[in-house]
């Protein structure tokens, strides 16, 4: 089984819990189903949630709700721990490489701030 943690920046903000909070009910509801989803099946259908190639080792969680393409960006620490690092509406057929350079940017910051056990 997965679990799906949330990034917090330095100051112990989370852009994740920001971005669902500027969502409706309803849209932030369907996220939130998917992402139950991602931590309740081993196999997870790519519609969902699905590696995005030529990054650093970025995933990517989809979210159809009515006309509006949500995704959510993050990475695997650990074999089953996936941490989110930030969410936006999809405007366009390919993910902006804005987007995933931040996912990577927050990765790199999670990495280095990360307890060393």
């Amino acid at each position: 089984m997965r679990k799906v943690n949330f990034y917090k920046n330095s100051s112990g903000k989370s852009p994740i819990i920001d971005f669902l909070d500027s969502l409706p009910g309803k849209q932030a509801q369907k996220i939130t189903w998917v992402l139950e989803l991602i931590e309740e099946y081993q196999i997870v259908p790519k519609q969902y949630f699905k590696k995005l190639v030529n990054t650093d080792d970025i995933w990517e969680v989809r979210v159809v709700s009515s006309s509006n393409i949500f995704r959510l960006l993050g990475f695997f620490d650990e074999e089953n721990l996936i941490i989110l690092t930030n969410g936006f509406v999809k405007k366009s057929r390919k993910t902006p490489k804005k987007e995933i350079k931040l996912a990577e940017k927050r990765k790199i910051d999670y990495l280095k701030r990360k307890p060393k056990l």
